[in-house]
């Protein structure tokens, strides 16, 4: 049996991820930083988990709870308030940046010790084609006319680090996923992709084996070159 953790998995992609895995076999721990929201994550089968990744002590607890690991996915993530430049200061980036980029940190270094005892030891970062400079600059594509500042900073950081990782773990797989826009809450339910649609990537890289991909980034049709 895999036993997989997602972070944010109480609603949007990250509850998807959870029942897809779940729909595959994988023993899910659902995380989400208040367990008053675990009704949906309990109707599917998962575990839940109270964590919040800004929250060192929050991480520790819930590693410390935790029997074993093989597949980490880093799903949580925010928005921010900041959606171009004159609304930008330094807060509004470092909001974003201590869930989005720290938050994959604090709960990575938390998790390597069960990582390391499992056969296939699998991490999954959930980034965006926003983060991915081609794309905002490439007329045509969703990302093209993406002004915000912090988000898009946060997740070119989260493929930075998944490829960083990737050198530093060589006896794991480590690759980032991109949703593509997909309709949720974050772009006002906006998006021309299902959410199963959404989750597609980041459900193909969670269930690699030890042959698979590591430090790539792949979409739902598959890599996307850097």
């Amino acid at each position: 049996m895999t036993t997989t953790l997602i972070t944010g998995a109480n609603r949007s992609l990250g509850l998807e991820t959870a029942r897809r895995l779940i729909d595959a076999g994988h023993t899910v721990y659902a995380c989400m930083r208040d367990l008053a929201q675990a009704g949906e994550v309990q109707t599917l089968g998962a575990h839940p988990v109270r964590l919040d990744v800004t929250d060192q002590s929050s991480v520790d607890a819930a590693f410390a709870a935790l029997p074993e690991l093989d597949v980490l996915v880093n799903n949580a993530g925010v928005l921010g308030t900041s959606h171009g430049v004159d609304d930008l200061d330094v807060d509004a980036m470092t909001d974003v940046f201590d869930t989005n980029v720290m938050g994959v940190v604090r709960v990575t270094q938390a998790a390597l010790p069960l990582l390391r005892r499992s056969s296939n030891p699998v991490i999954v970062n959930v980034a965006s084609g926003v983060g991915f400079a081609r794309w905002l600059t490439t007329p045509g594509h969703d990302e093209f006319g993406v002004p915000s500042v912090p988000y898009a900073a946060s997740k070119a950081a989260v493929i930075a680090l998944t490829v960083q990782y990737a050198k530093n773990l060589p006896d794991m797989r480590v690759n980032a996923a991109d949703p593509g826009y997909t309709a949720t809450a974050f772009n006002g339910f906006s998006g021309h992709q299902t959410i199963t649609q959404g989750t597609d990537a980041t459900v193909a890289l969670a269930t690699i084996d030890r042959d698979g991909p590591t430090g790539e980034f792949h979409d739902r049709t598959g890599v996307i070159a850097y």
